[in-house]
């Protein structure tokens, strides 16, 4: 019975998200849009004063990640002829896909990244190069765009794992402003211009097309979001699996006190080094699926300042916990382009938000849960 009732709550969690994110994106004026964050803030304050997440019983992780994805899918064909909508949620599992990198490299390991969206670039101009001048696969093309993300973050592995804290993340920092001046000064890959990319194609199935299934007729973004979910799916599947590992429990002794670990036999360069190579894997296919969908790459879109967003994100989410990350990349995202008035500000937005989020609730809107070890493998 209460795990009956877990799953219903789960379920209606879901349905309630999906239902506000629809209100929000179908959303014209102004007060509209107001008066819905409004509510949001409201119950989001209610929620948080009352423990009302803690209160519902518990329901089997793989139920509620199952609801949450027919949530995001059922807002898709909700949204099925609104593009603007329908780039906004795509924009959003990108983001979510890059952040779960960062996921495991500070909310694991520890390992602070501020590079986040140069391999984010890494993976999309990977995708660029490979689809002009070679006729690979579009699907191993965005594993390539991990790949590469992940050898890349090789050459800057060393000195982050001979530093510690505000040091590793300087490192990081001068790789960031590295990477765009490379791709600024290099005319081989488009220099300050950028490049064009082309469509996604999976055997017949061209990623620009309309969608057309029988009467039902959609947006060319939805073969777009479809491929995002896969992606998106495996990746939560692949951090679930790490946290809930032998591998997991190391990391987080790496992350808590390096000393300790070494002290108890735990390889502390080994495992920063696994947090660090995956993360970027996952920022580099998140860039490289990016890419395609945009059809165009730029030095500008992969500056210092979007990495910083990107660990806002983190931040805002709660360090650690994967549910925060998405909910934080949906505020972070959709927020500054609905509100028209904070377009050109939003990057004051992001800082905003952090300094409150550190003021009254460094542990972020979803902190993590303290670990169970009976619940790992």
């Amino acid at each position: 019975m209460t795990r009956l009732r877990g799953a219903m709550g789960a379920a209606a969690v879901a349905a309630l998200c999906a239902l506000y994110a629809w209100a929000f994106l179908r959303a014209e004026s102004q007060r509209s849009l107001a008066l819905l964050v409004l509510v949001g803030v409201a119950v989001g304050a209610v929620a948080t004063r009352t423990r009302l997440l803690e209160k519902l019983p518990p329901a089997p992780e793989r139920l509620t990640q199952s609801f949450a994805l027919l949530a995001v899918t059922g807002l898709c064909i909700a949204l099925h002829e609104d593009d603007f909508s329908l780039l906004l949620v795509a924009r959003v599992l990108i983001v979510v896909l890059a952040c779960l990198g960062l996921h495991i490299q500070l909310g694991y390991a520890g390992v602070l990244n501020f590079a986040g969206a140069s391999f984010f670039g890494v993976g999309g101009y990977t995708a660029a190069v490979l689809t002009r001048a070679t006729g690979l696969p579009h699907l191993l093309v965005l594993l390539a765009g991990g790949a590469m993300a992940a050898v890349i973050g090789t050459l800057i592995v060393v000195p982050v794992l001979r530093t510690r804290g505000h040091y590793a993340a300087l490192v990081t920092i001068a790789f960031a402003l590295l990477f765009r001046t490379f791709l600024e000064v290099n005319d081989s890959l488009g220099g300050p211009q950028g490049l064009k990319l082309k469509e996604i194609r999976i055997g017949p199935w061209r990623f620009n097309d309309p969608v057309e299934l029988g009467p039902f007729s959609g947006s060319f973004y939805l073969n777009y979001l479809a491929l995002l979910l896969v992606l998106l799916a495996l990746g939560w599947i692949l951090v679930q699996r790490l946290e809930r590992s032998w591998i997991g429990i190391d990391l987080d002794a790496v992350r808590l006190d390096e000393t300790a670990a070494s002290t108890f036999g735990i390889d502390v360069a080994r495992w920063k080094t696994v947090a660090f190579t995956l993360g970027n894997f996952l920022a580099g296919v998140a860039g490289a699926a990016s890419a395609h969908m945009v059809g165009f790459i730029a030095p500008n879109n992969y500056s210092f300042g979007e990495s910083l967003v990107l660990v806002s994100i983190l931040l805002l989410g709660g360090v650690g916990n994967a549910w925060g990350v998405a909910l934080a990349a949906a505020i972070v995202v959709i927020l500054p382009e609905k509100l028209q008035v904070l377009q050109e500000y939003r990057f004051l937005l992001y800082a905003g938000m952090v300094v409150l989020i550190l003021i009254f609730r460094p542990v972020g809107l979803l902190p993590r849960r303290m670990r169970r070890l009976l619940d790992t493998a």
